[in-house]
């Protein structure tokens, strides 16, 4: 699977790409056997899009996503793709706009094991008292990416 390595104001992200799909972005470099660490259209494009949103000229992606989760995270994610730049939602909110309203704690799993962050902006979602929750990135990541959509 090709892949590259984009440097965010933050540090490195992995671009990860399986049949012209984005499929994972990883907090980290990650191991991959070096000939397949290429810059194909659709990672090029990817970093393009990531720039112009730390540039604040962006607000939502444009890219063929292909995440490998389950049909319950899959209504997850596509319920944080309809948060607006800058805005936040919590975990209860999502729970209820995909009709599981007790299933909060899943919510927080499914925003955990995103496989595409920033780009499925699970960094919008925070928990019902308005404090930060968890983030696979980190909390300092998630502050700096709220911080960057609310000013």
């Amino acid at each position: 699977m090709p892949y590259f390595f984009y440097s965010a104001p933050f540090g490195n992200l992995t671009l990860i790409e399986k049949n012209e799909q984005l499929i994972k972005i990883c907090f980290r470099k990650i191991t991959q056997k070096e000939e397949e660490k290429i810059q194909t259209p659709l990672l090029y494009e990817t970093a393009q899009q990531l720039n112009a949103y730390f540039n604040k000229s962006l607000k939502q992606f444009d890219l063929p996503l292909n995440p490998a989760v389950s049909s319950f995270e899959k209504k997850v994610l596509d319920s944080l793709q309809t948060i607006p730049y800058g805005q936040t939602r919590t975990y209860q909110e999502i729970a209820f706009s995909i009709g599981h309203k007790n299933a909060c704690r899943a919510v927080g799993r499914a925003n955990h094991f995103n496989p595409l962050p920033i780009v499925i902006p699970c960094h919008r979602v925070i928990g019902k008292s308005g404090k930060l929750t968890g983030y696979a990135g980190g909390l300092e990541i998630k502050k700096f990416l709220l911080f960057l959509e609310q000013n």
